[in-house]
């Protein structure tokens, strides 16, 4: 077959901040104003935004991330290779900052401003400076005392106490623990000194209650019931001001979702909060009532000066101004920079410079925005923007220094000589001081160039529309020559890890675990259908990918709870992870389709006793050999009302013991009963690997699922008008030679690119904007209303020619310790080929070895109704997937022995929970 490479010319038209349309010579003469080189908006901007751009490389815009944007910050950088900033403070004398991380080598990172050099790193890994006894971290500090001699660091059931050296280092550490009010653990969020330092104020966000701590003893002196999820907190005066993540209790006609074990008030169809409260402590009086101020939906930081405390209300896009005189909301000030898109920005972090500066920084947008602020009551005026690195979640000043904390720093992008995995991850520090308003202006520009915020990029159809149906539409609402979207989420793979082997694509054979022997069908549509291998996941783990590939984004509240994930890691039975404009069902709801789901962003499972492994993949044979139905039904749910009601019960959620040819049967006797809807959602797992069978044989258990349900669909009437999007939902569990984050994906339709290799920088993002355009869903938020339609890939003449599921060459059955009672899978016998792939098994001299594994994983929640995605250690998890993979004869690249469970590089990231 021949193949092309797919390359579009870039053409650039140039606008001013107000979308007006500008020639060349003005865009040089009045650079200061203008958003230079942005695409049109139109069908395939996004493709001119990043052409061929790869994730890690530095360009005239910025450095590319994986989240659909560049990145260039104003000011200084100092990357941090520890891990994400969850939060930081900076010491009373303006010295050094404090930083909680996650998802790294460390705890707590200590850095010397002046320097700009890390001076201390804190965790549990025998390399740290200062050892402690948990990883964990909350969402909010650390906290230092008034005279700078204590920090106190949130972890999961209280603080680690640390003593301040002169020098700016941490000592002698001491544990404070807030008891867990039965399941639910203490979880603190913000603490707050007393001016004397005497007491600590803590936020205990899993109880819903503030506490207050002798700070001497470590004792509860006081507490005070709050609103749901309190995070934030300052002291004015002698008042406390809590913001409460969850709004407040719910009333007895609340609709309610649950939170943490407490149900909230939340809109039933979008599964979010409705209410965000402040809640108001009187330390002068602490017997009297806790006060109650309505603010925007979801809180989170709380800032005071002059006056005033200012809330962000992450979920509304704006910042609450409350007059502590009176505690009322006297102004609220959008952070909306660009009109096309109301919701996603997610201010985070808010702060006032002396001279009359109020700055936020917009989270999602990787920039900080500036106002000029006067007084509560007066109304501020917007400046402009300033960029940041990837997703700011703290700011503060220094004198006339302004220093911004970024979550995710340049991505994943921690030095491997072995390749990238998504938990390379970073975080960074940008310094700078505040510069002049026409600097600002340009900085505008850029931001809005670098987000791709470009007019027109929301396109509707006005009334009805007489447009000839194409695949992809211009116009949201236009016809499409495709009816029927099936978008099947699968786990955890990069690239290389499974298209490495195919020589015209570019991959790197060395990485490659899961190659054509293991997954023969998804390299048969690649040669079909098209490859393409320049596409990227978005977040480092489940409880992101899934999020963005279902709301187009990973909430703030995801995103900052990534120290802990206590209070929820799977946001599907959270009501505090769901944004307010809803999620894709939703959307094709409200515009008319009809959705089916087989499994995504379900949360609980129900299951026989006897449905095991093995029980499954006999019964998914007899059912395709007679069509009967399951032997063992199976019950899968969510705790959100409109994703229940478009649900198939019977199609079991994530669950490593359960054969993905099983859930394509369940699917099968659906779809021949039943047809299409229009939008239909599956979650086939097995490729999350972890189960009864060994890693190539449950990711060959996905490829020939996947395989199958593609050939059933070709072979239908369905077929003419349909599109199939494969995606896996991230990443994680391997290693890739351009970025942790590149990703296989499929794109299967008679509309689709056929015989192609197409290297244009593609995300998880523009590919849910495509199936939203198709279906003439509306844009959840400004992530995919900026991303364009994956219109290249698709074509207007349609070659109508079936798949045919090919044989898996990989034994189903490998790796299992009983096997079924329909007898072992024989690949072979159904195709010669299968024979080049040996059954996995252990060395005698790794068979030692290979227990301590066996052990570790049978405490990892991977199979059974309580199955846990990504619950185990992800470093680990990882080197047992290799080494199974070869048979305990290949170290991990770039190691040279195979280790034992606990002595792995990197054994010391905290997993996603930990109920211990």
């Amino acid at each position: 077959m021949q193949v092309t490479r797919r390359r579009r010319p870039v053409e650039k038209e140039y606008f001013d901040l107000f979308g007006r349309r500008v020639g060349r010579r003005a865009t040089l003469v009045t650079a200061c104003i203008t958003t230079v080189a942005l695409a049109t908006g139109t069908a395939v901007a996004s493709t001119r935004q990043f052409s061929t751009d790869q994730v890690g490389q530095v360009t005239a815009k910025g450095q590319v991330v994986a989240g659909d944007q560049y990145i260039s910050p104003y000011g200084n950088r100092l990357v941090l290779n520890d891990g994400k900033i969850m939060s930081s403070t900076v010491s009373p004398d303006g010295s050094h900052l404090a930083a909680a991380v996650t998802d790294g080598d460390a705890a707590l990172v200590v850095v010397d401003l002046e320097t700009g050099q890390i001076k201390q790193r804190v965790g549990t890994n025998a390399a740290d400076d200062l050892r402690i006894s948990s990883g964990s971290v909350g969402q909010e500090g650390p906290t230092y005392s008034p005279d700078g001699k204590q920090l106190w660091l949130g972890q999961t059931d209280g603080y680690t106490k640390f003593t301040v050296n002169a020098d700016g280092t941490l000592a002698n550490p001491t544990t404070v623990r807030i008891p867990a009010d039965g399941s639910k653990h203490a979880l603190v969020a913000a603490a707050v000194f007393s001016a004397d330092g005497s007491t600590v104020y803590s936020a205990v966000n899993g109880q819903n209650k503030v506490v207050a701590i002798d700070a001497a003893t470590g004792t509860v002196k006081q507490s005070w019931s709050v609103g749901n999820a309190p995070r934030g907190m300052v002291q004015v005066g002698g008042k406390l001001y809590v913001s409460n993540e969850g709004g407040r209790p719910a009333k007895p006609d609340d609709t309610t979702i649950n939170s943490y074990g407490t149900q909230v008030p939340a809109n039933p169809k979008t599964g979010a909060t409705t209410t965000g409260t402040v809640s108001v402590i009187d330390l002068e009086d602490p017997s009297a009532a806790v006060g109650s101020i309505d603010v925007g939906l979801h809180p989170t930081a709380v800032y005071a000066k002059h006056g005033a405390v200012f809330v962000t209300n992450t979920a509304d896009n704006n910042v609450s101004v409350i007059n502590t005189a009176k505690d009322k909301v006297v102004q609220t000030i959008s952070t909306q920079p660009w009109p096309e898109a109301s919701v996603g920005y997610e201010p985070d972090a808010v702060t006032l410079t002396d001279d009359g500066h109020l700055l936020v920084t917009l989270g999602r947008a990787n920039a900080v925005a500036v106002y000029r602020y006067t007084s509560p009551q007066e109304p501020v005026s917007y400046v402009g923007l300033l960029p940041t690195d990837y997703f700011p979640a703290e700011i503060t000043t220094v004198g006339k220094k302004v220093v911004v904390s970024n979550t995710r720093g340049i991505d994943a992008r921690r030095p491997d000589s072995a390749g990238h995995g998504t938990h390379d991850t970073t975080s960074s520090l940008t310094q700078f001081t505040l510069p002049g308003d026409r600097v600002i202006r340009a900085e505008t520009a850029k931001v809005f160039q670098q987000n791709g915020w470009t007019p027109g990029s929301v396109r509707l159809a006005q009334g009805t529309s007489h447009a000839q149906p194409v695949p992809v539409p211009r116009r949201i609402g236009d016809p499409s020559t495709i009816k029927h979207v099936f978008l099947i989420v699968k786990e955890n793979r990069t690239y290389d890890q499974v298209y490495g082997d195919i020589p015209k694509g570019n991959g790197d054979p060395s990485l490659t675990q899961f190659g054509e022997n293991v997954t023969p069908n998804q390299h048969a549509l690649a040669e079909q259908f098209g490859l393409y291998d320049n596409t990227y996941d978005i977040g480092t783990n489940s409880a992101e990918g899934h999020n963005w590939l279902m709301q187009a984004d990973n909430p703030e509240y995801t995103e900052s709870s990534a120290g802990e994930y206590a209070r929820s890691y799977d946001t599907e039975d959270d009501a505090l992870g769901h944004q307010k404009s809803g999620f894709l069902w939703s959307g094709a709801q409200a515009a008319g389709n009809s959705v089916r789901d087989f499994g995504e962003f379900q949360q609980f499972l129900t299951k026989p006793a006897d449905a095991s492994w093995q029980n499954l993949y006999c019964d998914a044979k007899n059912m395709a050999a007679t069509g009967q139905g399951t032997a063992y039904p199976l019950n899968s749910s969510s705790p959100i009302p409109s994703l229940n009601s478009v649900s198939v019960p019977g199609f079991p959620k994530f669950d490593t013991s359960v054969p993905d040819v099983y859930r394509e049967q369940i699917w099968k006797q659906d779809f021949e009963k039943n047809g299409p809807a229009n939008l239909n959602m599956f979650w086939l797992s097995s490729d999350h690997t972890g189960g009864p069978a060994s890693p190539a044989a449950q990711v060959a258990d996905n490829d020939l699922a996947t395989g199958r349900i593609v050939d059933e669909i070709s072979q239908s009437k369905y077929w003419k008008d349909s599109a199939i999007f494969v995606v896996e939902d991230d990443s994680q569990a391997g290693l890739d030679h351009i970025d942790g984050h590149r990703a296989p994906i499929q794109i299967i339709s008679p509309w689709a690119q056929h015989g192609t290799v197409d290297d244009h920088y593609y995300s998880q993002i523009t590919m849910i904007r495509t199936i939203e355009q198709i279906l003439g869903i509306h844009p959840m938020n400004q992530k995919d209303s900026a991303a364009t339609p994956m219109t290249g890939a698709f074509t207007r003449r349609p070659d109508y020619t079936p798949f045919t599921a090919l044989p898996n060459r990989t034994s189903l059955t490998d790796g299992l310790q009983t096997p079924p009672s329909c007898g072992v899978d024989n690949p072979a016998a159904q195709d010669p080929k299968a024979a080049v792939v040996p059954s996995a098994k252990v060395p005698a001299d790794k068979q030692s070895l290979a227990a301590q594994w066996n052990a570790w994983k049978s405490q990892q929640r991977l199979t059974g109704t309580n199955a846990v995605p990504d619950y185990a250690n992800p470093a680990q998890m990882n080197h047992l997937t290799w080494y199974e993979t070869y048979n305990w004869t290949k170290p991990y690249p770039g190691e040279n022995k195979i280790y034992a469970p606990n002595d792995v590089p990197g054994a010391y990231i905290p997993s996603t929970e930990n109920d211990g």
